[in-house]
């Protein structure tokens, strides 16, 4: 596990872009961190760092945005209002396992039960009004 602090959305975006660089295709990027954590400025940076020129936005009323550069797709999925197995299937997300293109994952603790083992976990808390702690670390890492 690895720990990062930012003290600004700057720094948080620049945080997404050095995950991004380590990442190989078709990582799930999972974020655990409830309302006001920094989730989309992290994908923010997720997208630049994968060369993806685009305005990221939370998905939470469409369920999933896509995100597509020259070289790599991001499919950022928003599973708050998921609730069961039924609604995850018809998110399309076990379809999107299935290619090369990264996934992030808000609110993932609600599906976290469908996240495969090798998920990069992002683990936001906040603080103070700017600053963020994040623990980054394989699904795997954390389980029996």
């Amino acid at each position: 596990m690895k720990e990062y602090k930012t003290n600004s959305y700057e720094e948080t975006v620049a945080l997404g872009v050095q995950l991004a660089s380590k990442l190989p295709k078709g990582s799930v990027i999972a974020y655990l961190g409830g309302l006001g954590m920094g989730k989309t400025a992290f994908t923010t940076g997720l997208a630049k760092g994968l060369l993806i020129d685009c305005d990221v936005s939370s998905p939470t009323f469409a369920i999933c945005n896509t995100y597509i550069g020259e070289l790599n797709t991001l499919y950022h999925f928003d599973m708050y209002r998921v609730d069961g197995w039924d609604d995850l299937y018809s998110t399309g997300f076990f379809d999107f396992l299935e290619t090369d293109a990264y996934i992030a994952v808000e609110w993932s603790e609600n599906v976290y039960g469908a996240l495969p083992e090798d998920t990069c976990i992002v683990e936001i808390a906040k603080t103070d009004d700017n600053s963020r702690t994040f623990k980054i670390y394989k699904k795997s890492e954390v389980e029996e």
